[in-house]
């Protein structure tokens, strides 16, 4: 058990608190700085999950990256990808509704292209989640010059 992030030895309690916290093998270290970021940003548990499965398969994304509008979840830069985590979609309004179609649009302008993944979706299938977004990357990279 070695912490995902500096790959520091993880004790027993530490990969327990990590686990139970957020889900991802973190020393005490980096899981301290997760929850500042989660707390900052309120981001979702599962964008760190999957930000740290991506991680795993040696995908190179950015937690929490400004886009110059908002932050966004998780960015790959290296093909122009956003993902978004929802966590609220099953009480979407029509303003939410517009609100992210008016974001989209933003990082479309950008060159970028963006995702909506559902929370439960990843909480329930994150191994599977990131193979469809490798295979998301392979298309984006078919089809865009890479940086």
């Amino acid at each position: 058990m070695n912490c995902l992030e500096c790959n520091a030895q993880l004790n027993y309690l530490d990969h327990r608190n990590a686990m139970d916290s957020l889900g991802v093998e973190l020393c005490t270290r980096h899981q301290n700085r997760m929850q500042t970021v989660i707390e900052t940003h309120n981001t979702p548990l599962e964008a760190v999950q999957l930000y740290y499965g991506l991680k795993e398969v040696g995908v190179n994304a950015m937690l929490e990256w400004w886009d110059g509008k908002k932050s966004i979840d998780i960015a790959i830069s290296r093909v122009k990808l956003n993902i978004e985590v929802d966590t609220e979609y099953h009480m979407m309004t029509h303003e939410q509704a517009m609100n992210d179609l008016e974001e989209t649009m933003h990082s479309f302008k950008n060159g970028f292209t963006t995702i909506r993944i559902p929370h439960i979706l990843i909480r329930h299938y994150l191994k599977e989640t990131v193979h469809n977004i490798l295979g998301i990357m392979q298309g984006l990279k078919a089809n865009i010059k890479t940086i």
